[in-house]
């Protein structure tokens, strides 16, 4: 059994949009609430934080929506289209805000972005799993990250190259989204794809019947592995969001090195999505999970005990990165590994709650931490050190979504790739 990597890639076009969005929202809207309406940095990040609330109430119910859709363009794909063109009609308004500085037109059209890319990620996630087997989606989901990872350095190169020209900016990303969306539509024929499916092997006497409740061991299994992705992000985001006023206020460092290090963790998870696939599918998710915790875990360890800045500060990142990366590619499919009779944009839904909802707490408790405590920043990784292991813990006793790969039938298949 091999991916077809070619019909996964223009899957993938969906993620890619998505993440060029998030690149550009995360980037500009600051700057233009700070620069044009004078917003204060404290109000700035609620606002900022809006999207994660709206995903933690929104993705779940679109994504359990999906489930239910049925029309000839199949479950996901009318979200994804309506979707990335509202959304790409919707981002035209912003810099006409911006150059009228209209704040109540921009805080209107910021708040239905919002709702549209809420309303389309989880059906657009979601897409990957309905038409790939199981023990194939670790390297789907590799594949997924990748073009997402890549969506976003799109959008990055394109603000380096326009920098202020935020109308040109904005019209470009959303005309990349379109393409996205069109190829996706012209390219992939998911009411086919999905009848082309293989049958699930059927469930054992501890596993979902369709339709029915889950069993308490797969119960059990779902809510610790839901639980490990919160801790996770706990962890991860908390060092992502305060890295650079870490090397400033430790290490004495310009902030641009800090940022400079995470750019380094990103590129080298980019660079390790597909090889970690490969590798999940011969040991399986579960294993390389804990690995990526482990690693990641002790980096951040690492990371305590450096007393001051050097080049080994690369080198945490790094592995930071690979951790991560492990971590992420397996994550999700093993969730939805646990789900049957078509609530596979429910489970995504599920996913996407629990590590929003990290994203929302962890700013606001490590930073109370940051600011209220003697350690200040000096506690960062001692924190993420904390919440990776207690992700260790729990992972520990999830028992099942993981991968049964088929043995290849020689070493040389291993390296087969579907056309």
């Amino acid at each position: 059994m091999k991916l077809n990597y070619k019909r996964t890639f223009f899957i993938g076009l969906a993620f890619m949009s998505i993440s060029s969005f998030w690149q550009l929202y995360n980037y500009i809207i600051p700057l233009i609430l700070k620069n044009t309406f004078q917003v204060t940095d404290d109000i700035s990040g609620y606002v900022m934080a809006a999207d994660n609330v709206l995903a933690v109430l929104l993705l779940p119910l679109f994504g359990a929506l999906s489930d239910k859709t049925h029309t000839r363009f199949g479950k996901r794909k009318p979200f994804i289209l309506a979707g990335t063109f509202l959304a790409a009609a919707l981002m035209l308004l912003i810099p006409y805000a911006n150059t009228r500085k209209n704040l109540p037109l921009l805080i209107l059209v910021l708040a239905l972005l919002l709702i549209v890319m809420s309303a389309y990620r989880s059906p657009a996630v979601a897409l990957m799993p309905d038409v790939t087997p199981k023990p194939l989606r670790s390297k789907g989901n590799a594949v997924i990250n990748l073009m997402g990872a890549l969506g976003g350095i799109f959008t990055y190169l394109v603000i380096t190259a326009f920098a202020d020209h935020y109308t040109l900016i904005f019209a470009i990303v959303a005309s990349f989204m379109v393409a996205c969306a069109v190829v996706l539509m012209l390219t992939i024929h998911e009411n086919r794809l999905v009848a082309q499916m293989p049958q699930e092997d059927p469930p054992a006497a501890s596993e979902k019947t369709e339709g029915g409740p889950l069993p308490p061991a797969v119960k059990k299994s779902l809510l610790f592995l839901l639980l490990s992705v919160s801790l996770w992000f706990m962890a991860y985001n908390a060092v992502e969001t305060a890295y650079s006023r870490y090397v400033q206020d430790v290490w004495g460092k310009s902030e641009s090195v800090g940022s400079t290090m995470m750019i380094v963790a990103m590129l080298v998870a980019t660079a390790s999505y597909l090889p970690v696939g490969l590798l999940s599918a011969k040991l399986g998710r579960k294993k390389v999970i804990l690995g990526g915790v482990i690693l990641m875990g002790a980096a951040f360890l690492t990371g305590f005990f450096l007393p001051h800045y050097s080049i080994a500060a690369y080198f945490i990142m790094g592995v930071i990165g690979i951790g991560w990366a492990a971590i992420n590619v397996n994550s999700y499919p093993m969730v939805v590994e646990m789900s049957r009779g078509g609530n596979i944009g429910k489970y995504t839904g599920y996913y996407y709650t629990f590590s929003m909802a990290a994203q929302i707490l962890t700013p606001i408790l490590s930073g109370y931490l940051f600011a209220y405590t003697p350690w200040g920043y000096h506690i960062m990784f001692p924190y993420a050190v904390f919440f990776t292991i207690l992700a260790l813990i729990t992972m520990l006793f999830v028992h099942h979504g993981d991968n049964r790969p088929d043995q290849p039938q020689s070493k040389l298949e291993l390296f087969d790739i579907e056309d």
